[in-house]
């Protein structure tokens, strides 16, 4: 079964979103903008959802988690909760 491990920062707009992926991309540590900003509990250990296999996350972090490039930053992924930077830190098939 192929699992993945990943990281994520949950905001209620897109706008946000999209500032906070400028940030990180300009240098500011995934971790520090997920413990700051995210409004998922997992913000307090910098975002880090752990290891998961498909099918265990709404089907839009599957679409990203299981396909796209590892250690880039992904988003806005809009889903039922609000707009996801999503960082993938491991896959295997």
């Amino acid at each position: 079964m192929a699992t993945a491990a990943a990281r994520h920062i949950l905001v209620n707009d897109e706008a946000k979103c999209l500032e906070l992926k400028a940030q990180i991309e300009g240098g500011t540590s995934f971790a520090d903008a997920a413990k700051e900003h995210s409004q998922c509990p997992s913000g307090a250990r910098g975002g880090d959802l752990g290891t998961f296999g498909r099918g265990q996350m709404v089907p839009e972090f599957d679409t990203v988690v299981f396909n796209e490039a590892l250690n880039t930053v992904h988003g806005p992924v809009k889903t039922q909760f609000g707009y996801h930077l999503l960082e993938i830190t491991a896959r295997s098939e």
